[in-house]
C-alpha cells in the first residue's frame, strides 16, 4: 500500500516592486484595511466604538464562554496524546537525524525568557491578590476570600491561567507552524499549518483570509499586552517622579489616567519605532538581555526581603492542587443562566419573587474582596425579598450558582483564554523558531512544562508574598487596595524602603519598558513575518507602517474606553478578535493529526514519489 505524497507547494505571491516588494497585497490591504477602520471608528465615534464592542463582547461570552474554555482544554488533552503515542512522539521535526539547533540550557533560557515579560510583571502579584479575593470556589460560597481558606483556590487558578493550560496554546500554533516548516519545507506562515485539510486552496483567497486573521490577532493581543504595562509603566514613573498629571487623583486611589497612557504609549512606541529605524535595535536587543539579570535581581529581592517559605510551601501545594483539578479546570464550562432556569430551581416561597432576586443571586463580584457573597446578596435585598427566611435566602444563593459561575469564567478564565489565543501566533512562531531539529515530544514537554514551571515561580514568590503581607496584617490593606498595575510597587514598598526601594522601582520601570520596547518589536515582526509569506527578513518601512498603526489601535481604544476603565475597550477588542483564530487553531489540531498520521504511513510504505500531489 502506498500513500500520496503531502501537499507542500505553497504559493503566496508577492510583489515584486513598489511600496509591498517581497510582500502579500492582500493580505496586507486586508489586515491593515480592518486596523484602520477600528482606529478611524474609535477616533471618530469613540462612544459609539466603545459601547458597541462592549454589547458585541457581552453576546459573544454568551454564545461562546464554552467554547473557549472547551477548546482550550482539548488543545491540552491533543498535545498530551500527541507526545505520548510513540510513533508521533519521536518524529523530528527536521531532516531524520537532524540535531537540534540550539543546547538545552540555551533552548530552555530563551524560553524562560519567553515565559517573561509585561504579562508577569503585572500580573506576578496582582492575578494570586485578585484570585485571593475572588474565584469560583470564593463565588460558590464555600470559602470567603482574602482568607487563610482561600489561599488554596486562588493558586488553583492563577496557576491554571498561567500554566500548562497557557501554554499549550502557544504550543499547538508553535508545533503546527514547526512541524509544517522543518519536515516539509514550508513556509512560517499560518496557513502552512492548514494545508493537509485544504491543500491548494491555502493559495488563493482562502490562505489569505486564514494569515489575515493571524495578524488581526496577534495585533490585538499585543495590543492588551502593551496596554497593561504601559499602565504600569505609568504607575512606576508617579513612584519616582510623584507627577500627579499622569494619574487620575480622582478615584479611591491613583490610577493611570487617559493623558498618562497615552503620553506612556507614545514613548514605548516611539523607541521601539525608532530601533527600527536608526540600527538602534541591536542595542535595544542587548538591553534586553539584561532583562534576564534584573528579573533575578528582582526575584532575589522577594526571596530575601519577602516571604520564601510561605510562597514555596505554597507553590508545593499549589502545584498538586491544580493537577487534581486539571480535568475539572479544563472542561468545566458555564452558559449563562435563563431566567426560567434560575426560577424553577427556587423554593416555592420565593417563586413569585424571581424576577428581584436573580440579579443579586446571580452577582458574581458580590463576594470580591474578602466580603461574603451571601451576606452581601442578603444585604442588597429590599420589600417582600427581605422578609423571606434564612433557609429560603440560602436556597435562593444556591439556585444562582451556575449564573456566577458563568459571570466569573467569562470575566477570568476566559478572558485569558482569548488573550493568550490572540498571543500565539506571535510566541508560537518564536517557539518553533528555535526548535528545529527537536522531536515532537521534547517540543511539547519543554515548551509547556519548562515556562509554566517559572511562571508558577513567579505568581508564588512575588504574589504569595503579597498575600502573606496581608494575612499578617503587616500591609494592612495597601497592597489590595492598590490598583492592579500598582501591586508589586506597593508590595515592595511593604517589604523595603529607603534607597533600596528607590533603585528596585527604577530598575522594575526600565525592565517594564525594556520589555514593551521588544514585546512590540517582536510583535510587528511577526506580522511583518506573516505579510511576507514566512520571510524571516522584513523591511523597515513596513516595520515603522505598523508600528504606527498598532501605537492608533491602542491609543484611540484608550481614548474610547471610560476614564475609569481604559483597558476595557482593548480587551473587549481582543475577545472578538481572538474568536476566529480560536477556529483556526482547532483546524490546526485536525490538521496535524492527519498530517502526523499520513506521514506514519508514509515511512512505513515507502510512498510512491510519482504520484500526483493531494
Amino acid at each position: 500500500m502506498s500513500i500520496k505524497p503531502p501537499f507542500t507547494d505553497l504559493q503566496i505571491k508577492t510583489q515584486v516592486g513598489g511600496f509591498y516588494h517581497d510582500n502579500s497585497l492582500p493580505i496586507a490591504l486586508i489586515s491593515k484595511g480592518i486596523m484602520v477602520a477600528l482606529v478611524l471608528w474609535a477616533l471618530v465615534f469613540p462612544a459609539n466604538a466603545n459601547g458597541t464592542l462592549g454589547s458585541l463582547n457581552s453576546q459573544i461570552l454568551a454564545v461562546f464562554n464554552q467554547f473557549y474554555i472547551l477548546i482550550v482544554g482539548f488543545f491540552a488533552f491533543f498535545l498530551v496524546v500527541v507526545a505520548v503515542i510513540p510513533s508521533t512522539g519521536r518524529r523530528v521535526m527536521g531532516t531524520p537525524g537532524e540535531s537540534p539547533e540550539f543546547s538545552n540550557f540555551s533552548w530552555f533560557s530563551m524560553m524562560f525568557g519567553a515565559g517573561l515579560g509585561v504579562g508577569l510583571m503585572v500580573f506576578a502579584t496582582a492575578e494570586p491578590l485578585s484570585l485571593w479575593g475572588s474565584n469560583p470556589v470564593v463565588v460558590a460560597g464555600d470559602v470567603v476570600g482574602n482568607t487563610t481558606e482561600a489561599v488554596q483556590s486562588a493558586y488553583r487558578y492563577t496557576f491554571a491561567h498561567y500554566g500548562f493550560h497557557a501554554w499549550s496554546i502557544y504550543v499547538v500554533t508553535g508545533l503546527s507552524l514547526a512541524y509544517y516548516a522543518y519536515t516539509r519545507d514550508m513556509p512560517l506562515t499560518i496557513r502552512s499549518a492548514l494545508t493537509p485539510l485544504f491543500g491548494p486552496l491555502m493559495n488563493g483567497f482562502l490562505g489569505h483570509v486564514v494569515d489575515v486573521l493571524g495578524v488581526v490577532a496577534t495585533i490585538l493581543g499585543v495590543s492588551v499586552t502593551i496596554g497593561f504595562g504601559v499602565s504600569q509603566f505609568i504607575d512606576g514613573l508617579y513612584a519616582i517622579t510623584g507627577m500627579e498629571w499622569i494619574m487620575n487623583m480622582g478615584g479611591e486611589v491613583p490610577t493611570p489616567s487617559k493623558v498618562g497612557l497615552v503620553s506612556g504609549l507614545v514613548v514605548i512606541m516611539g523607541m521601539s519605532i525608532l530601533s527600527a529605524v536608526s540600527g538602534v535595535g541591536r542595542g535595544v536587543k542587548y538591553l534586553s538581555n539584561l532583562n534576564l539579570v534584573l528579573s533575578f535581581i528582582l526575584l532575589a529581592t522577594f526571596v530575601i526581603f519577602g516571604s520564601f517559605a510561605f510562597a514555596m510551601s505554597t507553590y508545593g501545594s499549589a502545584f498538586v492542587d491544580y493537577i487534581i483539578h486539571f480535568v475539572a479546570i479544563s472542561f468545566g464550562s458555564y452558559g449563562p443562566q435563563s431566567a426560567e432556569t434560575f426560577a424553577a430551581a427556587l423554593p416555592e416561597a420565593a417563586k413569585p419573587l424571581a424576577g428581584d432576586l436573580m440579579a443579586g443571586a446571580t452577582n458574581a463580584w458580590g463576594a470580591w474582596g474578602g466580603s461574603d457573597g451571601f451576606e452581601t446578596f442578603k444585604s442588597g435585598l429590599e420589600g417582600a425579598a427581605a422578609e423571606l427566611d434564612e433557609a429560603t435566602l440560602a436556597a435562593v444563593y444556591a439556585a444562582g450558582n451556575d449564573g456566577r459561575q458563568f459571570g466569573w469564567q467569562s470575566g477570568w478564565t476566559t478572558f485569558y483564554w482569548a488573550w493568550w489565543i490572540a498571543f500565539s501566533p506571535f510566541v508560537g512562531l518564536f517557539l518553533a523558531r528555535i526548535s528545529k531539529g527537536r522531536t515532537v515530544r521534547e517540543f511539547i514537554i519543554g515548551c509547556v512544562f519548562a515556562p509554566a514551571m517559572v511562571c508558577f515561580a513567579w505568581m508564588t514568590i512575588l504574589g504569595g508574598t503579597a498575600i502573606d503581607l496581608e494575612l499578617t496584617g503587616s500591609a494592612a490593606g495597601a497592597i489590595t487596595g492598590a490598583s492592579q498595575t500598582n501591586q508589586l510597587f506597593a508590595t515592595l514598598a511593604q517589604m523595603i524602603d529607603g534607597g533600596l526601594l528607590s533603585a528596585l522601582t527604577v530598575m522594575c520601570v526600565v525592565l517594564i519598558m525594556t520589555f514593551l520596547v521588544t514585546s512590540a518589536d517582536s510583535g510587528i515582526l511577526v506580522m511583518n513575518t506573516i505579510m511576507s509569506g514566512g520571510s524571516q527578513e522584513t523591511g523597515i518601512k513596513h516595520r515603522i507602517v505598523w508600528g504606527l498603526i498598532l501605537t492608533a489601535v491602542i491609543g484611540t481604544l484608550i481614548l474610547a474606553a471610560g476614564e475609569n476603565n481604559p483597558m476595557n475597550a482593548l480587551k473587549n477588542a481582543m475577545i472578538i478578535g481572538a474568536l476566529p483564530f480560536t477556529m483556526v487553531m482547532g483546524l490546526m489540531c485536525v490538521s496535524l493529526a492527519k498530517a502526523l498520521y499520513r506521514d506514519g504511513i508514509r515511512d512505513k510504505h515507502s510512498a510512491s514519489e510519482t504520484q500526483p500531489a493531494e
